[in-house]
C-alpha cells in the first residue's frame, strides 16, 4: 500500500495502473530479502525464522511510522469506487468489489497452474515437500525459496492496493489484516488455494450480516464464522488431500 502511495504521488497514475510498477517492485523486494536474509534461517527448528521475521515486522512498522507518521491514508482511484452496474431490477454490483473478485479468482488461477503444471510449480512442491531430495536432485533451493517469497510479494502487492483504494490504512493495520487472512486459510483448509478463496468469502459474508444486524458485530460475526467453522471441520472446509 505504500509503495503504491509512492508510485501514484511520484507518477502521478491512478493506484490501479501503480500495479504495474508495485508488484514488480514487492517481487524484486521478496527475492532480495528471502535471498539475501532469510534463507539464512531456514532448517529444522522453526524458531529463528519466526523470530526474524517477528523483528523484520517490527523495523518495517517503525520505519513507516517514521517516514509516512501515523496517519491514516488511503488511495484515490475515481469515479471507479462508486461505479455500479445494474445486474437486475433494484440489484446493484459495485465495480471495484466485482474487479476485486475477479482478480482474486483470476491470481488464484494462475498460482494453481503454476504449481500443478509447470516446472517452477514442482520444484515448488518438491522443495517444499524435502529440501534435501530436492537438493540432491540439482535443484538450487535457495533460488526456489526466493522465488516463491517473490511470488508470495507480489499477491500480496496487488491485495495491499486493493485494500488501500477501499479502506484506509496506516502503518499498524498488518496485524489485523493477518487474521482475518489468517482466518480465511484455516476456513478453506491449509493447502487449498480455492479454498482459501472460498474462505475469504464466507468471512466476507458473515461480517457483511454481522454489519446488517448490529454495527459492533460486523468483525465478531466473522471471528464466530470462523470459530463454528474450526469446530467441525478442524481440517478446514476444503482440506488439500495428500497423495
Amino acid at each position: 500500500a505504500y509503495v503504491a502511495l509512492m508510485a501514484t504521488t511520484a507518477l502521478g497514475i491512478t493506484p490501479l495502473v501503480s500495479l504495474l510498477v508495485v508488484v514488480p517492485v514487492m517481487a524484486l523486494i521478496g527475492y532480495a530479502l528471502q535471498r539475501g536474509l532469510l534463507n539464512f534461517t531456514l532448517g529444522d527448528d522453526l524458531l529463528p525464522p519466526l523470530l526474524v521475521t517477528f523483528g523484520l515486522s517490527i523495523i518495517i512498522q517503525n520505519g513507516l511510522l517514521e517516514f509516512f507518521t501515523a496517519d491514516s491514508r488511503k488511495l484515490q482511484a475515481g469515479a471507479i469506487e462508486v461505479a455500479t452496474l445494474q445486474v437486475t431490477n433494484g440489484l446493484w454490483i459495485g465495480l471495484l468489489p466485482l474487479l476485486q473478485f475477479v482478480i482474486a479468482v483470476a491470481v488464484i488461477a494462475g498460482l494453481q497452474l503454476l504449481f500443478y503444471r509447470t516446472a517452477l510449480g514442482r520444484a515448488f512442491r518438491a522443495t517444499s515437500d524435502d529440501q534435501a531430495v530436492a537438493q540432491l536432485m540439482g535443484l538450487d533451493t535457495r533460488h526456489i525459496f526466493a522465488l516463491a517469497m517473490a511470488i508470495s510479494l507480489a499477491v500480496v502487492a496487488i491485495a495491499g492496493v486493493f485494500l488501500a483504494v477501499r479502506a484506509n490504512f496506516d502503518p499498524a493495520i498488518g496485524p489485523a489484516r493477518l487474521i482475518f487472512g489468517f482466518e480465511a486459510v484455516i476456513i478453506g483448509g491449509l493447502g487449498s488455494m480455492w479454498g482459501t478463496l472460498a474462505g475469504g468469502v464466507i468471512l466476507g459474508v458473515a461480517q457483511a450480516i454481522g454489519a446488517q444486524l448490529d454495527p459492533g458485530w460486523q468483525l465478531l460475526a466473522g471471528h464466530v464464522a470462523f470459530l463454528a467453522i474450526l469446530a467441525f471441520c478442524p481440517q478446514g472446509l476444503f482440506p488439500k488431500v495428500s497423495g
